[in-house]
């Protein structure tokens, strides 16, 4: 396995190894997926046996940092049981994690499927598993039955953690295994997990999300906000910290709004100064912070630490307070402006991105226009910039005024040119200075170079040797190439 680690408390693995198959499986989580696990490992060495070669797997991840950190757990699972992960094309096992976020995922994985079921034909004892939200559309499900009937194993989004028990309910069926729940208020702890680097890892704080943004399907699929217990947090980042990690991103829909529906409230910058504290850790990272929820206390705790990372993910989306209204985002073209305002006043160095709809049903070339003025206002390091489409299921695809495609495609050209030419300015800003850089990756192109990331999320290309990854190294930016530094490691 190249770059990647499998991660575990010693504890629980003996808790697997001691978990006693001539008994029923436990009630009790996480121990009855150790049973599990302890199951899948049995039945599948028995199928290596006959086979004469190791069972093999392969998770495929589709959509956003939520899916990916998901697809870790996935990973960590299948090793655990005995799979050998390989690529997509060799695998006895493939799991894919779905995204539906957009109608066009759906059509992507429909597509991946009917390659599969080709492979499946030449190997009879392959098994094809799908999860992640678009399992929480009741139509697909129902699709995947009629059209799609060799698909051994289908769950979503809210019992990812009972994905041992499904394989073993999947090897020993000769039917398809459908597992969707609607919603859920349980989170299991201290299972599995399979990290791609050695040295970072996302780290869920929360599940959900209560927004209802006209446009957005989420809510729908990944259920209401509920958050993690903060002990349990900060013990699986001392874990992680333990185990060779630097820098964590803490993931969730809407992390501001973290803490919620706690027994004991917290704040998500009250968590913030809780990881702040963790010896070992150097970098904390987080993502979405929705602009409603943004606190005066999480600026302030932002300021003030030595370790969260100076860049913020701010989604503005529009910035038409009258489309703003329309898509359910609750705030106004000036309450945002106001907020950029207070962070930059606080946090002068910070690196501000976003993202933005273009074309939203009745957007008008006022409305549009208002959009291009908070982007000249706020001068974003980098925008993520879409044109929108229609998502079957949300209160916008309904909506009159669809705007045309010739017009949409010219506003989304005039706002691509204006972001990157202000990100173009914005990026070079560190020209000549001396930054920390966390090395990730040896460069692709070019093997004498490794790719490190700056605390804004810039990377930079500098000289240098496999020796150097996981590590914060000095380094002068030496020319900024648009979106990225061409640097010299100093010290």
């Amino acid at each position: 396995m190249e770059n990647k680690e499998l991660i575990f408390d010693n504890n629980a693995d003996i808790l697997i190894e001691r978990a006693d198959l001539t008994k029923e499986p436990p009630a009790e989580e996480p121990y009855r997926q150790y049973w599990f696990i302890k199951k899948a490992r049995e039945l599948i060495k028995a199928k290596s046996e006959e086979l004469g070669r190791p069972l093999t797997s392969s998770t495929v991840t589709f959509g956003c940092q939520m899916n990916a950190r998901d697809s870790e757990k996935l990973a960590g699972i299948l090793e655990r049981m005995g799979y050998v992960e390989v690529q997509e094309e060799e695998a006895d096992f493939v799991i894919y994690n779905t995204c539906t976020v957009r109608e066009n995922a759906n059509l992507r994985v429909y597509g991946r499927l009917g390659y599969l079921h080709s492979l499946k034909k030449k190997n009879p004892h392959m098994m094809i598993g799908l999860c992640g939200c678009m399992m929480q559309e009741p139509q697909v499900v129902e699709k995947l039955k009629k059209s799609y009937s060799f698909v051994n194993l289908i769950f979503g989004t809210h019992n990812i953690y009972k994905f041992a028990e499904l394989v073993v309910s999947a090897l020993l069926s000769d039917h398809m295994v459908i597992d969707i729940w609607k919603d859920t208020d349980k989170i299991v702890e201290d299972l599995p997990s399979q990290r791609k680097f050695p040295f970072k890892s996302g780290v869920n704080i929360m599940f959900g999300c209560n927004n209802f943004c006209s446009y957005c399907i989420v809510p729908y699929v990944r259920g209401r906000e509920r958050s993690r217990n903060p002990k349990d947090i900060v013990r699986e980042i001392e874990h992680l910290v333990a185990d060779g990690v630097v820098e964590v991103m803490l993931l969730g829909q809407n992390v501001n709004s973290y803490g919620k529906n706690l027994e004991e409230p917290m704040t998500f910058a009250q968590l913030l100064q809780e990881i702040e504290k963790i010896e070992g850790l150097k970098r904390i990272r987080f993502m979405t912070s929705h602009p409603k929820d943004l606190s005066d206390e999480l600026i302030e705790v932002m300021k003030n630490s030595k370790k969260i990372c100076k860049h913020l993910h701010l989604p503005l989306q529009s910035g038409s307070t009258d489309i703003l209204k329309v898509m359910n985002r609750r705030y106004t073209k000036e309450q945002y402006l106001n907020l950029v305002e207070r962070i930059r006043a606080a946090i002068p160095d910070i690196s501000l991105t976003t993202d933005i709809i273009v074309g939203f049903p009745g957007e008008t070339e006022e409305d549009f226009l208002e959009t291009m003025d908070v982007v000249e206002k706020v001068q974003y390091d980098s925008a993520f910039t879409f044109i929108y489409s229609k998502r079957t299921g949300t209160p916008a695809a309904a909506m009159e005024n669809q705007i045309p495609e010739d017009v949409v495609k010219d506003r989304f050209d005039r706002l691509l040119s204006k972001v990157q030419e202000i990100g173009r300015d914005m990026s070079s800003r560190d020209t000549g200075t001396v930054q920390e850089v966390l090395v990730e990756e040896q460069n692709s192109q070019d093997p004498h170079l490794m790719t490190g990331r700056l605390s804004n999320n810039l990377l930079v290309h500098f000289e240098g040797d496999t020796s150097l990854l996981g590590q914060i190294c000095q380094v002068r930016l030496d020319e900024c190439r648009g979106f990225y530094y061409m640097g010299t490691k100093v010290g």
